[in-house]
């Protein structure tokens, strides 16, 4: 595998999901329910194979678990991230993180990796250089933004645009250029 690959699972009441990660590892976020009763909807990330020696090579460990709540909030300008699992906190091939836009459009920009968003809850634009136009944003829709793909994201509603990102290899969300 190449690149980062994103699908979404669902758990029904009372069954297990039993991963099936490539060499790579992969990242969950359980975006609603828990626990035995609830049916679960889970974003799994597949990240690419890490050769020997390099972060998230195998046989990096067991499985690390982090729960949202206890994520730091930082900021980028107007907006908010927490990180959920990255570089120096569980997970040295690719960063996790959870991302609140407030509304309006900040300046298109890019970043030094590949990255995939899948949006929470909100509605908005992606504006993709290069992609054939603007897409229309709203729960339940993903995207992929290959390295160095001039973007940005506009949330278009009265509340918050909240995204689920991941990117490879890890680092930070503020890490852009303009």
């Amino acid at each position: 595998m190449t690149g980062l690959v994103r699908r979404l699972v669902s758990v029904a009441p009372r069954s297990r999901f039993e991963g099936t990660a490539g060499s790579g590892g992969e990242l969950w976020f359980v975006i609603t329910g828990g626990g035995r009763l609830d049916t679960v909807l889970l974003d799994a990330v597949a990240l690419p194979a890490a050769a020997p020696g390099e972060p998230g090579a195998p046989g990096d460990g067991p499985p690390r678990l982090s729960e949202l709540r206890g994520c730091e909030v930082e900021r980028t300008g107007d907006r908010r991230f927490r990180v959920v699992l990255g570089p120096g906190r569980g997970c040295e091939a690719a960063t996790q993180f959870v991302g609140e836009i407030p509304p309006g459009r900040a300046p298109e920009h890019s970043h030094p990796y590949d990255e995939m968003v899948l949006v929470l809850q909100g509605e908005g634009v992606a504006h993709v250089r290069g992609a054939g136009g603007d897409r229309p944003l709203a729960p339940g829709t993903r995207l992929h933004l290959p390295p160095g793909r001039p973007h940005c994201l506009e949330n278009t509603g009265a509340g918050t645009l909240v995204v689920l990102g991941v990117f490879h290899p890890g680092g930070s969300p503020a890490q852009k250029k303009q």
